[in-house]
């Protein structure tokens, strides 16, 4: 994993995700999901390409089954762009990364 996502967890989530001003893009995923997997390298290439602009994290939903209940994901991959302490966008599936910068973008 690149060492510009944050791994979190519930000992640092609101603190990684809901404090900082700039956007945060969450990944909620799982080893065994074959689609987070397809994911997993356009999430670490958004976070060498958007550095210093949006923080990038990962969860992992079966470590934290109780921070994706909180947010109501039903499926995985989802990832969820929060600012200002507040989610402000969402999408579930694995994508092709110019989806995910656009949405990325429609927030800065």
């Amino acid at each position: 994993m690149s060492n510009k996502i944050t791994e979190l967890s519930k000992a640092n989530f609101d603190a990684e995700v809901l404090q900082p001003e700039m956007p945060v893009l969450v990944d909620f995923w799982a080893p065994w999901c074959m689609p987070c997997r397809m994911v997993g390298p356009v999430v670490e290439q958004l976070a060498d390409d958007y550095a210093g602009k949006v923080k990038v994290c990962k969860l992992n939903i079966d470590d934290h089954q109780e921070i994706a209940a909180r947010f109501q994901v039903m499926s995985i991959p989802t990832l969820m762009i929060f600012k200002n302490g507040k989610l402000v966008d969402k999408t579930v599936g694995a994508m092709p990364k110019r989806a995910y910068v656009n949405l990325l973008d429609a927030h800065l």
